[in-house]
């Protein structure tokens, strides 16, 4: 009826294709073979198995059988028409209706099999095709591993992506609609949603680009890829691939917020005696840091040294100035003294330098001069805000 060894061609051809494991499309075509012959040949409520061996060039259907009691079924007495649910949570509850065509009963499978025990299945065999199936049939087997490759094709791609989620990827720009941008991922495709993307950073289609993996959602054609350029994570994970030192742990940071297109700050420190984390996140030349530049459109990046001493740890945040003292106060603020040539470095353009420093170190940063620190700067003061893009962290 088949051509075995065509088959099996057929089979390792769509499995390379696909980037499948062969076994797996060719569970798909048992299953379509098994739908294609209960279409032929149908008995209501039967359950066909088919088992394909390329190896030895056979094909065998068998009906299977799952054996029951009365505590796993229920039974309808002749000549009773059995009663219509009330709703889906009543026939949820409901037992399965005793049907000989894919149920057995206890007593009746221990005379064909001594041990059975109720769940166990048993295979009958049917008799084989005495001809090619019909078109309607052929349709249906056809269907059935379209079907089955795509729930394959689904499930690879959830797999693989969501040991990925919240780690670099990289993919082709395919396509962009109303901001959102479309990526080629290889197996599968991601989307960047507008508020995911760099202010003021363009894509063109073909371009090849670094993401942050944000999450995998479920979709109704399968796993949902979500990426981001402009999540601070993104910059900390370049990091890692630019610098040994924080793969190996020697470098860890502790800390990033990031104001994106514009500006970053990242705190890092070292676990490791005689080892300088900045140093070693900027580079020899400053190689390192000018490789996580080039990704995000030269974007300023100010790597700081992290520091268990809070006051130390504010006056580093507000590099590059150089910070004269940072008194501590209460409820979480701190009043920073700069000398008077450092002051609009310290507050930045915008009062964003100062900004960011608070959001990283959780303290209300006051900025003055030390030689007038009674006046208040404009744009000198910050005060902690949650937002999406700016976030203190740990790694």
């Amino acid at each position: 009826m088949f051509d075995i060894k065509a088959l099996n061609r057929a089979i390792e051809q769509l499995a390379s294709e696909k980037d499948l494991e062969a076994s797996q499309v060719l569970e798909a075509v048992e299953a379509a073979l098994a739908s294609a012959y209960k279409k032929e040949y149908e008995k209501r409520g039967e359950v066909v198995r088919c088992v394909l061996d390329v190896k030895k060039g056979d094909i065998k259907f068998f009906q299977v059988k799952t054996v029951v009691d009365e505590t796993t079924v229920r039974f309808q007495e002749e000549g009773q028409e059995v009663p219509e649910p009330v709703s889906k949570e009543e026939e949820e509850q409901l037992l399965p209706l005793y049907n000989p065509e894919r149920h057995m009963l206890l007593d009746e499978a221990k005379e064909i099999k001594k041990d059975a025990v109720v769940g166990d299945e048993l295979h009958f065999d049917l008799p084989s095709p005495s001809s090619d199936f019909g078109r309607i049939a052929a349709q249906t087997a056809k269907q059935v591993i379209l079907q089955k490759l795509r729930e394959i094709e689904k499930s690879a791609v959830k797999s693989e992506f969501e040991n990925k989620s919240g780690q670099l990827v990289t993919g082709t720009v395919q396509r962009i609609e109303r901001g959102n941008v479309f990526v080629d991922l290889g197996k599968a495709s991601g989307v960047m949603f507008f508020s995911e993307s760099i202010p003021g950073e363009h894509y063109r289609i073909g371009e090849r680009l670094k993401f942050y993996l944000l999450s995998v959602q479920e979709g109704g054609r399968g796993p949902q890829l979500i990426l981001s350029r402009s999540h601070p994570r993104f910059i900390a994970k370049l990091f890692e691939l630019e610098v040994p030192e924080i793969s190996d742990g020697i470098v860890q940071v502790k800390g990033i917020v990031r104001e994106p297109g514009s500006r970053t700050k990242i705190a890092v420190v070292s676990t490791a005696e005689g080892v300088d984390p900045v140093g070693a996140c900027v580079g020899q030349r400053g190689a390192r840091v000018m490789a996580v530049n080039g990704e995000v459109g030269n974007e300023k990046i100010d790597i700081i040294e992290w520091s268990e001493d809070p006051s130390q740890y504010v006056s580093n945040s507000l590099s590059p100035a150089t910070v004269t003292s940072a008194e501590l106060k209460d409820r979480h603020e701190a009043l920073v003294l700069v000398p008077e040539d450092q002051l609009s470095l310290a507050i930045g353009k915008g009062g964003q330098n100062v900004r960011l420093a608070a959001k990283l170190t959780g303290y209300k940063i006051d900025v003055r001069s030390q030689s007038n620190p009674g006046a208040q700067q404009e744009g000198g003061v910050a005060a902690v805000e949650e937002e999406k893009n700016n976030e203190s962290v740990e790694e």
